[in-house]
C-alpha cells in the first residue's frame, strides 16, 4: 500500500550558470520529494526551478506562490544550490541572473529572503541551503567572500516553532562535489529514502535528515565538511514519508543505488600536503598567532631564532598525533583561503 503526503510542498531552485552540478542537484532533491514509491509529495506540489529559469523574479515568485497554496497544516521544504556570498556586510543569494556590479538588485539579500520567509503561513518549514560551493566564479576580486547562510534567514528560522534550517556546510568550509550530487545533496537524498532513520515508523523528521548528513559528509569528505543545523530541539517534526507510507525503508532509488561510491574521495591532509599548504599560506608571524591562540604547547616549543619550516614541522606533527590535520587547514584557510583552494580544492 502507498500513500501520498498531501501536506508536502517544495521549491527547488538549482541555480546552474557556473555551477552545473546545482542542476542536477535540485533535479535529484525534486525526484525524491515527488516519488511516488518514497516522500510521496504531490508532483503538482513541487516547483522546480534549474539554469535561466531560476533567475530572481521566478525564485521569488515561486516563494510568493509557496504563501498563497500552503496553509498551517502544511509542510513545506525549500531548497536552494547556488552561489551565497556577503558582501559590504550583507548576505545575498545569487539566481541564475545575477550580476556582480548590482547585486542589491539582481541578487537576494538576506533581508529579502527573510521577509519572503515570513510571509509564509506552513505550519511546518525545512529551508535547505547548499550555497558555499567550491569551484564555479571567484568573488575575492569584489571584496566578497562565499557564505553559507544569510544570518536573517537564520534568525527567523530558529526563532519560530515549526521552523529548521540545515546547511551544507560550516561558515569556514565548502561544499564539496561528488557524482551525480554533491556529498550533501547525496546525504539528503539518502535520509529522505530512509536511510538512517531513527524511529523506523515511515516518517522522515528533521532531525533524521540533518543528523543523517551530519555523520556522513565529515566522512565522505574526510572531515573537509560539516553539515549544520539550527532548530528547537523539541520541535523534530514530521517532513515527509520515506516509503509512502510504509514503515520498511525501500532505501534510495535504483538509479542512484547504482551512483559512484562517494568514500572514495581521497584524504588531501597528509603530512606533507598540509606542511605544503602552511608554507604557502602563513608568514612567520601568522604562523606564531595561530599557535597562539589555538596550539599553546607547540607554540611553548618555539625558540629564539627557531626557523619557520622547523615551527611547521612542529605544528604538524602536533596535529598528525592527535587526528588534527584537517582541522589545522580549515583554521588556516580562514587567513588564507586562496592557498587552500590552491592545495586542496579539485
Amino acid at each position: 500500500m502507498t500513500a501520498v503526503f498531501t501536506p508536502g510542498h517544495a521549491v527547488v531552485v538549482g541555480v546552474g550558470r557556473d555551477l552545473d552540478v546545482t542542476v542536477k542537484d535540485a533535479q535529484g532533491i525534486a525526484a525524491i520529494l515527488h516519488d511516488p514509491e518514497r516522500c510521496a509529495y504531490p508532483e503538482s506540489q513541487v516547483a522546480v526551478l534549474t539554469g535561466p529559469r531560476a533567475n530572481r523574479a521566478a525564485v521569488l515568485e515561486a516563494l510568493g506562490d509557496l504563501a498563497r497554496r500552503a496553509g498551517p497544516d502544511s509542510t513545506a521544504v525549500i531548497y536552494f544550490s547556488g552561489h551565497g556570498l556577503r558582501h559590504n556586510g550583507a548576505h545575498f543569494l545569487l539566481p541564475y541572473d545575477y550580476d556582480t556590479a548590482d547585486l542589491a538588485r539582481l541578487g537576494i539579500s538576506g533581508a529579502q529572503l527573510a521577509t519572503a520567509l515570513e510571509g509564509l503561513r506552513c505550519g511546518r518549514l525545512a529551508l535547505i541551503l547548499d550555497c558555499c560551493h567550491a569551484g564555479g566564479m571567484a568573488f575575492e576580486d569584489l571584496g566578497a567572500v562565499k557564505a553559507p547562510m544569510p544570518p536573517e534567514a537564520r534568525e527567523l528560522m530558529v526563532a519560530g516553532k515549526g521552523r529548521a534550517l540545515i546547511a551544507s556546510s560550516r561558515e569556514s568550509e565548502y561544499s564539496l562535489t561528488s557524482k551525480p550530487y554533491s556529498y550533501f545533496t547525496r546525504a539528503l537524498v539518502e535520509a529522505f529514502s530512509g536511510v538512517g532513520n531513527s524511529a523506523e515508523d515511515g516518517y522522515v523528521r528533521v532531525a533524521d535528515l540533518a543528523m543523517h548528513a551530519r555523520q556522513v559528509v565529515p566522512k565522505w569528505t574526510k572531515g573537509r565538511q560539516h553539515p549544520t543545523l539550527d532548530y528547537r530541539e523539541a520541535d523534530n517534526f514530521v517532513l515527509a514519508y520515506y516509503a509512502a507510507g510504509n514503515a520498511r525503508t525501500k532505501g534510495p532509488p535504483m538509479a542512484f543505488a547504482h551512483a559512484s561510491d562517494p568514500e572514495t574521495l581521497p584524504s588531501p591532509f597528509g603530512v606533507r600536503g598540509v606542511r605544503s599548504f602552511l608554507a604557502d599560506a602563513l608568514s612567520d608571524s601568522e604562523l606564531d598567532d595561530l599557535c597562539l591562540d589555538y596550539y599553546p604547547r607547540v607554540y611553548g616549543e618555539f625558540s629564539s631564532g627557531m626557523s619557520r619550516p622547523a615551527k611547521i614541522r612542529a605544528l604538524v606533527e602536533h596535529c598528525a598525533n592527535r587526528d588534527g590535520l584537517a582541522e589545522l587547514a580549515q583554521r588556516v584557510r580562514t587567513v588564507n583561503a586562496n592557498a587552500y583552494d590552491r592545495h586542496f580544492v579539485r
